[in-house]
């Protein structure tokens, strides 16, 4: 299975990585292909809601930026996997913008599963991501979701926390 996964963290190496690298351990394990984009080191502007993109763009973003990456990658993914470290009860904005800007193309065709992977210092933030990513990939694209799996403080880079997350990656076959 290809699996893409959006790391909306702009920390190299902090807590939504490891939980990052430890799924695409586990999924890699089992023969997955897994495709890392880091959203905060790519130049993605926000959606104009500009509707170029459903009337002259045939599902083609009139802005021309790193967003083509992940256009590219989604195309061939069949599961797409969100990561971020909750700021303010939500995804990080430069996640949140890479999320919009799908609007362009839709539900991509190869696109079948989904999961969230959340980390935060706090417990009782995470309702606001949650509620979008539900909203938006299992009910709105159709998307089966495989989990949503949260770190929080002590949890955050803890062994029992990161075997949890190799272990379901090697569910993935």
């Amino acid at each position: 299975m290809n699996i893409l996964v959006l790391n909306g963290s702009p920390r190299p190496n902090g807590n939504t990585v490891a939980m990052i690298n430890a799924f695409a351990d586990g999924a890699k394990k089992v023969g997955n292909d897994v495709t890392v984009i880091d959203v905060c080191k790519k130049k993605i502007a926000g959606c104009l809601g500009c509707e170029y993109c459903h009337t002259k763009g045939n599902g083609d973003c009139v802005q021309k930026d790193d967003m083509t990456e992940v256009y590219l990658a989604l195309e061939k993914a069949e599961m797409l996997v969100l990561a971020s470290p909750i700021y303010y009860w939500g995804f990080t904005g430069q996640l949140q913008s890479a999320i919009n800007r799908m609007y362009a193309v839709g539900k991509p065709k190869m696109l079948k599963k989904s999961a969230l992977i959340l980390s935060s210092e706090s417990p009782d933030v995470y309702e606001g991501a949650i509620y979008g990513y539900k909203n938006s990939f299992p009910i709105y694209m159709g998307l089966e979701d495989m989990g949503i799996f949260t770190a929080n403080g002590d949890q955050n880079k803890s062994e029992e926390k990161l075997s949890e997350l190799r272990a379901f990656g090697e569910t993935l076959k």
